[in-house]
């Protein structure tokens, strides 16, 4: 309720149409954070984790009388009233890059970094969730176990607080579910992404925003020299096509090539492409070790779906639009955990890196009920 204030719930919850006509057990904004609940709590039954969550609604209201609780058929109607599209709002709306100008390993050349990458997440084998998401096929023309929906997310590098993500089937790939989310970067960033996220559209795309980009490009890319620079980069052209080639359309990009030796069998090579033309801002080392921060929104999946979530966990809608909504809850539970780590971490004069999200995670679990956690 800190991170997402009940006032700005209930805004979201009308806008979407989705304010309930009669007083109710169960309104619209208690299932806002019960959504959100089912995160924290993922192995909880929707009765225990409806208890914690109305409990801490009761105190924030000062209630003398212990609520009585719904069984989980009335929640599961509840959830279905709610929808999923008043979450997604939700966490557009209060989702944002959490770092301030001073924050450590969040800025290069004063751009703020961030990276873009997807996942997936397994789901309960029902026939609407196969028809809807799809799944996996697997060795000798199988199928995996479970439908899968698939979640593309900006994240911030130094603080790991993803601020904007697409949900969708695992039949759309990332490049396809990434062409909207590119279009919401924003001047003054470094956006960092993987080899899989170039193509000539998605790169115009992304640079049509403003904001800088630093992407690895396969092997295969033909970049020949237009003008060597000092550091070891080159400038170079990148063209739609081949017959773009030829009409002369190009986009001029900085291209670092390097390996990485670290005593074992070398790795690489890479190749990245910048739209930071200029190396005197950011030389190409520099460009080279600001790329390893890209694994930070791993990092940040893994956070969600291993700990957050339970490793190898199935989530437990059963239906499209509750799946969406669940996700959209688990998205908006990570964020706010991240958002209290990054107070944390400056009050006491830190880099967010070093704060733990399991304890983060363990203490929220523990305190959720508490007196205070729910503030009137």
């Amino acid at each position: 309720m800190r991170v997402f204030p009940a006032e700005v719930v209930d805004a979201v919850i009308a806008e979407c149409g989705r304010t309930e006509q009669r007083r109710r057990s169960l309104p619209a904004r208690s299932m806002a954070y019960f959504a959100m609940g089912m995160a924290m709590h993922s192995e909880g039954s929707y009765e225990d984790v409806l208890a914690l969550i109305s409990d801490g609604l009761a105190w924030a209201r000062r209630d003398e009388e212990t609520p009585k609780l719904a069984n989980k058929a009335a929640i599961s109607h509840a959830r279905d009233r709610l929808g999923s599209e008043a979450m997604a709002r939700l966490f557009e709306q209060v989702a944002k890059p959490l770092a301030a100008e001073d924050t450590p390993g969040c800025w290069l050349a004063g751009r703020r970094l961030v990276a873009i990458d997807g996942t997936c997440l397994d789901l309960p084998d029902t026939a609407a969730n196969d028809a809807f998401f799809g799944r996996p096929g697997v060795n000798k023309g199988e199928r995996s176990a479970f439908p899968q929906a698939r979640v593309v997310a900006l994240a911030e590098c130094g603080t790991h607080a993803m601020f904007e993500a697409v949900v969708g089937p695992y039949t759309a790939s990332e490049a396809v579910l990434s062409v909207e989310l590119l279009g919401r970067l924003r001047p003054g960033m470094l956006c960092l992404a993987d080899r899989g996220f170039y193509s000539f559209s998605a790169w115009e795309n992304a640079c049509r925003t403003g904001a800088d980009l630093l992407w690895r490009v396969k092997d295969n890319l033909i970049l020949e020299p237009v003008k060597d620079l000092p550091d070891g980069s080159w400038l170079a052209d990148v063209f739609h096509s081949t017959a773009d080639r030829r009409r002369q359309h190009p986009a001029r990009v900085r291209v670092i090539g390097y390996t990485i030796e670290d005593g074992r069998d070398p790795t690489g090579p890479f190749r990245l492409l910048t739209t930071v033309l200029d190396h005197r801002k950011a030389p190409a080392e520099q460009l080279a070790a600001a790329y390893a921060q890209r694994w930070e929104i791993e990092t940040a999946f893994d956070e969600l779906k291993t700990h957050q979530r339970g490793a190898r966990a199935v989530l437990r809608s059963k239906s499209p639009e509750l799946v969406t909504q669940e996700i959209w809850g688990h998205l908006c539970c990570h964020y706010a955990i991240r958002s209290l780590m990054f107070d944390a971490a400056e009050h006491a004069g830190h880099d967010p890196d070093r704060v733990s999200f399991v304890a983060a995670l363990r203490i929220s679990r523990r305190s959720i009920a508490q007196q205070g956690a729910f503030p009137p």
